[in-house]
Formats: C-alpha cells, structure tokens, sequence
C-alpha cells in the first residue's frame, strides 16, 4: 500500500480540507419545516446531505483524501471499502483525479450503489458481509498493485473533509442569526459525526453532538457509555446499510468520547418512517441510514422541546423497492 502521513484532526485542517473540495462539492443548504417543528415542539434545520455530489456527505471526506495521494502514487490506484456511499465517493472522486479506483462492496448492497459505482468508472469486487472479512480483501489488492487505501471513517484525511460540513453548519446558523443548542448526525463508524464535532468545537464549542443509529447497531452509544470501544455482535441485518459498522474509528472516537452530548438508537421501522417523512413532508429522498437522525427526533429518542437543533440527512442512495415499502 501507498504510504501515508495521516493529517491532524485540528480545526485548521477542516479549513484545509474545506479549501480543496470548495470547486467540486456542493454547499448543501439549510432547511426548515413548520410541521416537523410543530411535531417536536422545537426549532430544527436540516442539512441535506443527500443532495451533495454523489448523494452523499462521503464525497466531501473522499475527495479531500484522495488529493492528500501524492502525483507519483496516484497511477497505482485507490482501494476502499464501502456499502455505497464511500464507495461512489470515491469512485467519483477518484475519476476527478484520473485514478483507478476498486472498490470492495458487500453482495447485499443496494443494487442502485452498486451500479453508480461502476458508473463511476471502478471496479466493485463483492464479498458476503456476514462472513468474509473486507479490508483483508482490500489488503491484499493493495499488495498486488501498490494502491492506496482509503478507510471508510478511520483515515483522518476523510474526517477532516467530512468536518466541512460542520463548517457549512456555522456559516449558516450565523448568517440567520442562530446558536444552535444541539446537533445530531447519523453514525456508523463515526467520521461524519467526529468531524462535525471536531469542526463545532472551535466554531460552536456550546452545541451538543449527538449520535443516532440503528438498533442492533449501536456501536458508538454502547461505546461512548463505556468509554472504551466495542463491537457490535452483527454484522448485517438492518435496512440501514450506510452506517452499519463493525464498531466505531478509534481516530474519530478520540474525539467524540470528549464532545458527545448524547446518543439515539431507533428501529428499522422508525427509520422507514423516516424516509416516508422527508419525501412526504421535506420533499427530500433519503435512504433508512440517511435518516436514522431524522428518526430520533421524530420517534422522540432525542427530546429537542424548546430548543434549536440541527439534523443532518446523510444519504440519499435509496432503490426504488425501499421507498415503495416505506410508503405503503
């Protein structure tokens, strides 16, 4: 594999990162709804993330990471693992480069991830979830061919580019004249949820940062509790592919075990409601993962009466068989 000097997870390299990716990524807006307040009883902005390149927030970290590559050992490729959403990042990032990519997906990934991978222009090579393991598959690509690997939520290049958008979050809660007093953002693995932190600690040090995730998949809140880093027991059996992970990215859980304000867990079916809520309601398509942070104000796993809040839709990569179901 490629060597790499992994950068700091400080505010400035935030900005660093939020300089390299300004000509590509999308500054997603910030959204209200007066019935989703009136159901929680407080103030809430929404931060679409489905609608950024490639329908999710992991362009942001993927495009960032990959210009850390140097020229010389670009030609030799990236390498990653995903369930979709890294990988289409990458994948599209990497077209942006003129880098070959291959990209180590799980057999039961959605069908539409899958094709806008290839799309993109990588190889996919699948592997079954429940019992094969994907980075040493993604090793031993790297050993034949030099690439580099990119960590889905580990790699400190990836959570600085995903903390831009907790940058976006105070540029625009400042605009409107708002301080808001809590944030919560869907968590797998944690690089989305620690860059935001990483990002507010500096810009919004008083907004508390919650995680919100799929039952059976609480990795991070069980975690955070013991203040040490556990496993899930599964490894597959939520429709919330996109922030099912083995456990939480040590880089990322240094930083939340001193900046998480609280964790969410909601179900499957809170979760679909969820994605039937923001088609219905915000006009928005989200996928169950997306959504999960949606989930937990709706459900009331994350009390928000009287206060302001952000949320964040993480994804919108959703086949067309899932909506069916969620809006039945």
């Amino acid at each position: 594999m490629s060597k790499y000097t992994p950068v700091d997870l400080t505010f400035s390299e935030i900005i660093a990162a939020s300089k390299r990716i300004e000509k590509r990524a999308f500054k997603t807006p910030l959204l209200r709804n007066d019935k989703l307040d009136q159901l929680v009883g407080g103030r809430v902005f929404i931060k679409p993330e489905c609608l950024q390149q490639t329908g999710s927030f992991k362009f942001r970290g993927a495009f960032n990471r990959l210009q850390l590559i140097p020229e010389a050992d670009r030609a030799k490729g990236v390498v990653a693992c995903s369930s979709g959403n890294h990988a289409q990042g990458i994948a599209y990032s990497a077209s942006l480069l003129g880098m070959p990519a291959t990209i180590v997906m799980p057999q039961d990934a959605p069908k539409i991830k899958v094709e806008r991978t290839r799309a993109f222009g990588a190889d996919v090579v699948l592997y079954d979830r429940a019992n094969e393991d994907r980075d040493a598959i993604a090793e031993e690509l790297c050993s034949k061919t030099g690439a580099t690997f990119v960590h889905p939520f580990n790699d400190t290049g990836v959570i600085v580019g995903q903390g831009t958008v907790g940058l976006e979050v105070w540029e625009q809660t400042r605009a409107l004249g708002v301080t808001p007093d809590l944030l919560v953002s869907c968590t797998g693995g944690g690089g989305l949820t620690s860059g935001i932190a990483l990002a507010l600690e500096t810009l919004l040090p008083e907004c508390g940062v919650y995680t919100a995730e799929p039952e059976g998949f609480d990795d991070y809140a069980r975690s955070l509790a013991a203040d040490r880093i556990l496993e899930n027991e599964r490894k597959a059996g939520s429709i919330c592919d996109a922030v099912l992970t083995p456990a939480p990215g040590e880089n990322g859980f240094s930083v939340m075990r001193r900046r998480a304000a609280g964790s969410a867990v909601v179900t499957d079916q809170q979760a679909l409601e969820a994605v039937a809520f923001a088609i219905s309601e915000l006009k928005l398509v989200v996928e169950p993962g997306g959504a999960v942070a949606l989930a937990s104000l709706l459900s009331g796993k994350i009390d928000v009466r009287g206060k302001t809040a952000v949320i964040i839709l993480s994804g919108g990569n959703i086949d067309p068989e899932l909506i069916a179901k969620a809006l039945v």
